[in-house]
Formats: structure tokens, C-alpha cells, sequence
């Protein structure tokens, strides 16, 4: 083998290895909850979102300070923003109006129409929160019954529209899975908060939730109080991105953090986009 014969073949493997490493490399996407970037109701807030380097996407509120998704003129300046700035909408949020909920008659009709609105914008997430006095007990089946029949009512229609109902709750990662699994329904799965897992005293059940639940995890919320990821807290936010890493997820990341200003959104965001990120990738 000549010299260059030499130069070439060893471009052609260096080459090789980035091209397999490229694929390996998972595609993270990361969004932020809308209600916690400091901003008034409006398409505003996918001007903000757009500032912040790595950030694709903003999960909209149903219904926030004053304003809803279910009014069409509203659902439309966000439609239009988010196509103006070239982000998207994965998810929507905040679906109850003040003191509804899903035990109450009219959480299927509020299901219904957040599942309509989620299609109109081409999310593909509807986060169903449902906490404490308003969570199933999962070793109650009077309890769980009617919510377990609910899901299943309401998950055709969620499938037919491209959208996963993804329930928030306060119970335990094996409670989750249990609902999930009665439901037995693909359109139905778990929005993923490790941070509310240990808030609600599933102490130290946060990461071991993750292999737990697996295949059921339909998106993650992250978020660390008002501090970054990086910071020390409630949930080891490093073993957690290799735990995900662990089980081949691959949906959206949800920033959840409380904010006290716009330009602490844009630089803590940043900050958090990169920890997970390289603990990801590690």
C-alpha cells in the first residue's frame, strides 16, 4: 500500500466510525411548559422560545391566566406563531378549568375537547394531571374503576387524532404502571415527572421509576425547583438522563422550572438543554 492509498483508507474508516456514531447519537428534543417562562397569554411566547439555543418546541396551556385553547381565534395566533418561528407545539397542558378534574362528570367532555384542540395543532401529547385528592388509588378499585373506563372511552378518539394521553399523577411508578397497564390502551401512557415522584414521597423511586415504567413513558417533565438540573435537589438529574438513555427513550423533554424573569428562561434553559444533553450522550 502506497502513501496515499495509506491517506485515503484511513479517511475512509475515521469516516466510517463518525457516520455509525452519528446514527448511535439519540436526536433529543426539548420543550418548555409555557405557564413557567414568565410571559403573558399570547404567540409571544414562541418569540422567547425561539431565543433559546436547542429549544424546538412550547407546551401550550389550555387554559392560562384568562385565555383558552378552546377559543379559536386564540388557538390560531399559536398555530401561526409556531409555524412563523419554526418551533413546534408537542404537547398541551393545563386542560381543567378551576375546579374540574378528572373525578369529576365533566373530565371526559374536557378530554374530548383537549384532544381536538391537540389535533388542530399537531401535538402529539395531551398531559392529564391528576393529583392527591384528585389521583386514582390504584389499591382502590372504586377508586381506579371509573378512571381506568374513562381512559379507555376517551382513547380511540386520542388515537384516531395522532395523540397519546399522557397521565401525571401523585402516585408511584408501580401505581402508574398498574393504571397503565388496566387501561391496556397504546394511546394511553405516562408523563413522566420525576421531580413530583420524590415531591410526593415515593422516596428515592424517581430513577428506578424509569426502568420501571419503561415502554409506558410517553414524555418527561424536568424540572429541579427554581435551580438548575446541575444543581443538587431533589432528583439526581444526571443518573436520570442515563437512565433514559437506558431504556431507548426518545420523546420530548418538557422543561417544567420555575423562572423569575425572561432572561433567566433563556440562560437557565440553555444551561439545562446542555446538562442533559452531555449526560445523555456520555
Amino acid at each position: 500500500m502506497n502513501r496515499r492509498q495509506f491517506v485515503w483508507g484511513s479517511l475512509a474508516a475515521a469516516a466510517g466510525v463518525a457516520a455509525r456514531r452519528s446514527v448511535a447519537a439519540p436526536l433529543l428534543k426539548f420543550g418548555h411548559r409555557q405557564a413557567n417562562m414568565e410571559v403573558e397569554p399570547g404567540p409571544g411566547v414562541f418569540d422567547l422560545a425561539k431565543q433559546i439555543p436547542g429549544l424546538s418546541g412550547v407546551e401550550l396551556q389550555v387554559f392560562f391566566k384568562g385565555t383558552t385553547l378552546w377559543d379559536k381565534e386564540v388557538l390560531l395566533g399559536y398555530k401561526n406563531a409556531a409555524q412563523k418561528t419554526g418551533l413546534e407545539i408537542p404537547s398541551i397542558a393545563g386542560i381543567w378549568p378551576p375546579k374540574a378534574g378528572l373525578p369529576q362528570p365533566t373530565a371526559e367532555e374536557h378530554i374530548r375537547k383537549s384532544i381536538v384542540a391537540a389535533e388542530a395543532l399537531n401535538a402529539k401529547a395531551i398531559l392529564i394531571a391528576c393529583f392527591e385528592q384528585n389521583c386514582p388509588k390504584m389499591d382502590d378499585e372504586k377508586s381506579y374503576g371509573p378512571v381506568v373506563t374513562l381512559l379507555q372511552n376517551v382513547a380511540g378518539q386520542a388515537r384516531d387524532a395522532g395523540v397519546t394521553l399522557g397521565m401525571e399523577t401523585s402516585n408511584s411508578p408501580a401505581e402508574d404502571r398498574k393504571l397503565i397497564d388496566l387501561v391496556d390502551r397504546p394511546s394511553v401512557k405516562v408523563y413522566y415527572d420525576l421531580f413530583n415522584v420524590e415531591r410526593y414521597k415515593h422516596t428515592n423511586e424517581a430513577v428506578p421509576g424509569i426502568a420501571l415504567l419503561k415502554d409506558r413513558i410517553r414524555q418527561v417533565h424536568l424540572k429541579n425547583d427554581d435551580k438548575l438540573l446541575a444543581d443538587p435537589g431533589l432528583v439526581d438529574w444526571a443518573a436520570a438522563a442515563k437512565g433514559l438513555k437506558a431504556i431507548g427513550y426518545s420523546g420530548w423533554f418538557v422543561f417544567e422550572t420555575a423562572h423569575h424573569s425572561q432572561q433567566e428562561v433563556v440562560e437557565a434553559t440553555r444551561k439545562n438543554i446542555k446538562f442533559v444533553t452531555d449526560h445523555f450522550k456520555a
